[in-house]
């Protein structure tokens, strides 16, 4: 497991790869204690010639999503390898092996468990750093990826949004939009209580599992799914981003937009020790951008102009906090109705992710 861990260290040093925190990694790993082995299950392969790791990659089986989508699918995930097509070869082959073994027919990925914990090669935007729960990878993953038979399943988006001028690049109605939701609906925004953040998610979940129901990736959350993001966000917890549209007192719609904590991590450098810990108690004077994680309403209020109230109120905060903007996603190509929100708010796309699959039966 040290070795699963460390190897992209090594693989990445001096790239704009930011490393994430070897404790947390351990953790994440751990059957025990993630929640996604409580309907998955999971195998870690290692790549090794003369002695050294030169790759890594698991393969697993998501129970909820199968029986979600009635499909016998598997996934691979945790991808890192050498320059090399041999290694890349074994590695797939290790996982395709595993998967067929238990009957699936599919091998979809890369995805770090699931799609929303880290999900696809990188394929565009090389250059910029990757914020919170994204990955990095250099060129030569897309080229052997596909060298090595793997066929696109499907590319996310990454949008650029900063929330500086909201004239420069906002659609002019969606303020207009956003007072008649107000005036006519009654949409009121509050923020999500830190105190009683775990019982908030409650709130989520009912919004996430509505309106990503139909996504490609759709599995709906747990309750142990959510404890465990509840003490995830406790982490990165920012009032003023955390926000629930009500209409009548009961939840329209849900924002969680997160603050990167990728710019503290990039300090500790995969270490709370000796002063990773400053940073982190520190992270407040350190982070500068965001990451709109969520933002989704429930089908009964899609009409209201909810989400424009909600895309309104990230300028609202930006004018008086210093955190003015970041990034939004990742999206589906397919998810024609929000990427239309992006550009409706003024954003560009600066990364896309492709995410590869690999048919294990001809039928």
């Amino acid at each position: 497991m040290r070795a699963f861990v460390s190897l992209p260290f090594g693989l990445h040093a001096g790239t704009p790869w930011v490393p994430p925190l070897k404790l947390e990694r351990y953790l994440f790993l751990s059957r025990k204690l993630n929640p996604y082995f409580t309907h998955g299950e999971a195998e870690y392969f290692l790549a090794r010639r003369d002695g050294r790791v030169v790759g890594r990659v698991t393969a697993q089986i998501n129970h909820a999503f199968n029986t979600q989508h009635d499909t016998r699918w598997g996934n691979f995930g945790f991808l890192e390898f050498e320059d090399d097509h041999e290694v890349l070869e074994a590695l797939l082959d290790a996982a395709d092996g595993w998967l067929r073994a238990r009957g699936r027919d599919r091998m979809v990925g890369p995805m770090d468990f699931v799609m929303n914990d880290g999900a696809g090669i990188l394929i565009d935007g090389f250059e910029r750093e990757p914020m919170i729960r994204q990955p990095w990878h250099p060129r030569y993953y897309q080229q052997r990826c596909e060298a090595a038979g793997l066929s696109k399943a499907m590319d996310l988006y990454v949008w650029e949004l900063y929330f500086t001028d909201r004239y420069a690049g906002m659609l002019a109605a969606l303020p207009k939009i956003a007072e008649r939701a107000r005036a006519k609906h009654g949409v009121q925004i509050r923020k999500m209580s830190r105190l009683h953040l775990r019982r908030e998610l409650d709130e989520f979940a009912k919004v996430y599992n509505a309106a990503w129901s139909k996504n490609w990736d759709f599995v709906p959350y747990s309750k142990q799914d959510l404890d465990a993001y509840a003490l995830d966000l406790q982490l990165v917890y920012d009032r003023d981003w955390f926000m629930i549209a009500e209409i009548k007192h009961q939840t329209a719609a849900m924002a969680i937009t997160i603050p990167d904590i990728n710019q503290v991590l990039k300090k500790m450098r995969g270490r709370v020790l000796p002063l990773g810990w400053w940073y982190y108690l520190n992270k407040g004077r350190i982070i500068d951008r965001v990451l709109v994680g969520f933002l989704g309403v429930l089908p009964e209020y899609q009409h209201t102009g909810v989400a424009a109230a909600l895309y309104v109120e990230h300028f609202d905060i930006a004018e008086r906090t210093r955190r003015k903007g970041g990034e939004m996603g990742w999206i589906l190509e397919t998810n024609r109705s929000m990427n239309r929100g992006m550009e409706a708010m003024g954003g560009r796309i600066v990364k896309r992710f492709r995410v590869y699959e690999r048919l294990l039966q001809d039928d």
